[in-house]
């Protein structure tokens, strides 16, 4: 009679599913990755019945793809109390692989220095080195270009770049560059990740760390941008929604994520654009082609970064927490 009962309490038991791995995802979120910015508000609930022609995409805001990362790395290696291990183990002998050592000073990313290697134009200790799998000893002196290597701390910084500077290293027609405005802000030799034109104004990343900003610009990662556009006149709802079914440009198929009016629509002239895209000038180049002329662009968010507390012209450098989150996108 026990072993009947038994047996019917093992049938009857199911284990209970553990969520702490889910719940600590969403706290490692950087705040106000999932949150929408004030660039784009939401319209009020008289505008809302008017507006539901135009349909909402089910891909706006960054919180639940942020969460679905998280998850991600989590399965890949995160250790207990949330610290990651490393995929790989470390080099107890102190030797670094020339690759990342190139990366480490700022060169390239680690998949270009492959190229630079392959191509003979890297030395060590005055000799030429083309294997790939070599690895810098301490005390080695690595040279690239006629000059020696140092590897750096890695540095990120966020700019809200204004309006008539390009964003370049150096030009020679002698224009104001974005690195005039970095000027000073640490030793380490850092540059943009991606572009911004010269009359668009918002959020451009700064870092010398290689490996994450040929992530960050590659067509692949997707990364999460928000704009706010003001146009020579109204923007239709019509156009908005063909923004959001797509549309075709010289150089492909492009749906935005989200397109809605600011303040409810009182200026319709303003709206903001969410999209993945990293194209040359897609926003601009959107709007162009249903025929309007874009007089102000501002980049609100940028991989879940926003202008919080960050006045137009200024700097900051990006906390461990926002460093760890652009790692895992």
């Amino acid at each position: 009679m026990k072993d009947s009962q038994n047996e019917n309490r093992k049938k009857s038991y199911k284990p209970r599913r553990d969520n702490d791995e889910e719940s600590f995802d969403r706290k490692k979120t950087v705040r106000g990755a999932g949150k929408r910015t004030s660039s784009i508000k939401r319209s009020s609930s008289a505008e809302g019945k008017n507006s539901s022609s135009v349909k909402k995409s089910s891909s706006y805001g960054s919180g639940r793809q942020s969460a679905k990362r998280g998850a991600s790395v989590v399965r890949r290696g995160t250790a207990v109390g949330g610290k990651r291990t490393p995929n790989t183990p470390s080099n107890n002998d102190g030797t670094t692989r020339l690759n990342k050592y190139i990366s480490n000073a700022g060169i390239c990313s680690r998949r270009d220095a492959d190229k630079l290697i392959e191509a003979g134009a890297v030395s060590v200790n005055g000799e030429v080195v083309t294997s790939m799998g070599y690895k810098v000893k301490p005390g080695d002196v690595v040279s690239y270009g006629g000059q020696i290597l140092r590897s750096e701390t890695k540095r990120y910084f966020l700019l809200n770049k204004p309006k008539g500077f390009i964003t370049t290293l150096d030009d020679p027609q002698e224009r104001q560059t974005v690195m005039q405005l970095m000027h000073g802000c640490c030793r380490e030799r850092i540059y943009p990740v991606g572009r911004l034109d010269k009359n668009t104004t918002g959020l451009l990343l700064f870092t010398n760390d290689g490996d994450l900003a040929k992530r960050l610009t590659h067509p692949s990662s997707k990364v999460y941008k928000i704009y706010q556009v003001e146009c020579d006149r109204a923007v239709s709802r019509e156009d908005m929604q063909q923004m959001l079914d797509g549309i075709e440009l010289e150089d492909g198929f492009i749906a935005v994520d989200d397109v809605q009016y600011q303040d409810g629509g009182k200026d319709r002239r303003i709206v903001g654009v969410a999209l993945h895209s990293g194209k040359n000038r897609i926003v601009r180049r959107i709007f162009e082609h249903f025929g309007y002329d874009v007089h102000k662009l501002d980049r609100c968010v940028f991989a879940g970064l926003t202008k919080k507390d960050l006045p137009r012209g200024r700097y900051r450098e990006l906390t461990e927490q926002e460093v760890g989150y652009l790692k895992m996108i």
